[in-house]
């Protein structure tokens, strides 16, 4: 028999054990009825599942970057958590994430299905695409959804697309219909394969084939499929939705406050018109020419991405040093001799005196700019500037804000600059009549020569380093950094009209500098 001591330490450890156990099912079930919310929050990570590519996220020379990237980090910010990108180079593996729980948000530019919504919540739609068949340049051409069914080339899309979705209830109509479906690829790869040759049709939405052709100019569109689908985020259908109720809030502010807009004319604003011969006549220069001058936009970049100052310098002189115009600018960046004197350029050939001046001229004319454009699209007023005038890129801005529009966002002002050429418009501005179109064509090439070569890089090189991120178990984690305060008057907007009148002040010359 146990004695009265051995009794009493088995009653403790007994009652211990039954404690503890209490407590764990008790701290379950408080895990239990947390919202998905809630666990978010409680674990301070929000993880996000997307694609690898240009438009959702990539990570570039200043580290982490694409539409669904920064979405997602203002989304992380308004939750007040850290920001857990998982790239994913295939569509296969993004929904069974999502319903596994390793990841809590789908954000890869995905359409609105009905499959998808029959499963999934989809979050405001963010933008719109058209599904489009493509083919390369040259070749044969199927205009209508019958062709396709002649079964005149191969077909491929990638499995559990949408694209795939549409060719099965295409299949209904012309059961002749054949393509294969691939599960380890991506629409970018397929578009790829079409340009060299070694795919005949392949199916993309259109966003995604507009970017397509700054770097794969053979790829050409045959027809459209579809009509414009929504595009949109997905999260898991549960009981409480408070993740899916907090992303309608979430779209719903930035539209309203014109983030969403400025994001789309960041990553897809300057993709409106493609011209087949310039783009080739570009990708063959990247090829040529620019190995030999790249080292010099590096070296006077400095705070700006090399790879803009390249694309501004091609749209001026096509990477020509010797380049002469008849009124009278030259060299590399085609500057004329009063703005040569003020960077302190001697010799206009010379390509490294002409590369310094003209980064020099331009970080000029973005320090002009008013602090209350988003420092990321500073740069397009700048060179609306470098090529028009300050003073007309001023009176844009004005007439924006008397028309109702936004005088601090390029979308909105880049369809003024051409009214500066109508009298009736020019004759109430400040400055008078200006060729503001030739200023918007200016900066609208500019920045498709800057996607290009950022794709041509990321098509003929996969060898990403960031400090920001740090691979685990294969996944990519972002820890997002601080984002610094913009200027605000005491009731907390922005002092538009004082940056305006403040900017103006410093007016030297209304005339283009170029």
């Amino acid at each position: 028999m146990l004695s009265n001591n051995s009794l009493i330490t088995k009653f403790r450890e007994l009652f211990a054990a039954t404690l503890v156990l209490t407590l764990l099912s008790g701290c379950q079930w408080q895990d239990d009825n947390l919202t998905d919310l809630e666990k978010i929050r409680e674990s301070g990570v929000i993880r996000v599942g997307t694609l690898n590519n240009q438009l959702s996220y990539y990570i570039g020379n200043d580290g982490p970057t694409g539409l669904d990237y920064e979405l997602a980090q203002r989304f992380a910010q308004k939750l007040g958590v850290k920001l857990e990108m998982q790239p994913m180079f295939t569509l296969s593996g993004l929904f069974p994430s999502l319903e596994r729980g390793d990841i809590d948000v789908v954000a890869a530019g995905l359409t609105i299905s009905k499959d998808r919504i029959a499963d999934y919540h989809a979050a405001p739609a963010y933008y719109y695409a058209s599904q489009i068949v493509v083919y390369k340049n040259g070749q044969w051409r199927p205009r209508k959804p019958a062709d396709l069914a002649l079964n005149k080339g191969s077909l491929s899309v990638v499995k559990g697309s949408s694209h795939e979705k549409r060719l099965i209830e295409l299949k209904e109509i012309y059961p002749d219909l054949t393509w294969d479906s691939i599960e380890e690829t991506d629409s970018d790869e397929l578009l790829r394969l079409v340009a060299k040759g070694e795919l005949d049709f392949t199916i993309a939405d259109s966003v995604d084939v507009a970017l397509s052709q700054r770097i794969h100019p053979d790829v050409a569109i045959a027809m459209e499929l579809t009509e414009d689908e929504p595009i949109a985020w997905f999260v898991n259908k549960s009981t409480d939705d408070s993740l899916y109720a907090l992303l309608i809030e979430f779209f719903g502010e930035i539209k309203q406050s014109g983030e969403l807009a400025q994001l789309e004319e960041k990553y897809f604003g300057h993709v409106g018109s493609f011209d087949y011969v310039d783009t080739r006549a570009f990708l063959r220069a990247i090829e040529s020419k620019l190995p030999r001058w790249e080292s010099l936009f590096k070296k006077y970049a400095n705070e700006f991405d090399w790879r803009l100052i390249a694309a501004l310098s091609y749209q001026e002189s096509h990477w020509n040093p010797q380049a002469v115009s008849p009124t009278g600018v030259r060299g590399m960046m085609m500057l004329t001799l009063p703005t040569a004197k003020s960077v302190g350029v001697k010799n206009r050939l010379d390509p490294e005196q002409s590369i310094r001046g003209g980064a020099e001229y331009l970080r000029k004319m973005i320090s002009r700019v008013p602090d209350s454009i988003e420092s990321h699209e500073k740069v397009w007023f700048a060179l609306a500037s470098y090529n028009v005038g300050f003073g007309h890129m001023m009176d844009a801005r004005r007439l924006t804000h008397k028309q109702g529009g936004n005088q601090d966002t390029w979308t909105d002002v880049k369809q003024r600059l051409p009214l500066l050429r109508q009298r009736k418009y020019y004759q109430q501005s400040r400055y008078g009549y200006a060729r503001g179109d030739e200023a918007l064509n200016y900066v609208e090439n500019i920045r498709r020569y800057y996607q290009s070569i950022i794709g041509y890089e990321q098509a003929h090189s996969h060898d990403y380093d960031s400090d920001d991120v740090q691979v685990v178990d294969g996944l990519q984690t972002i820890t997002l950094p601080p984002v610094p305060p913009r200027q605000a008057n005491v009731d907390g907007s922005l002092n538009n009209e004082a940056a305006i009148s403040s900017a103006e002040n410093t007016i030297e010359d209304p005339e283009p500098s170029q």
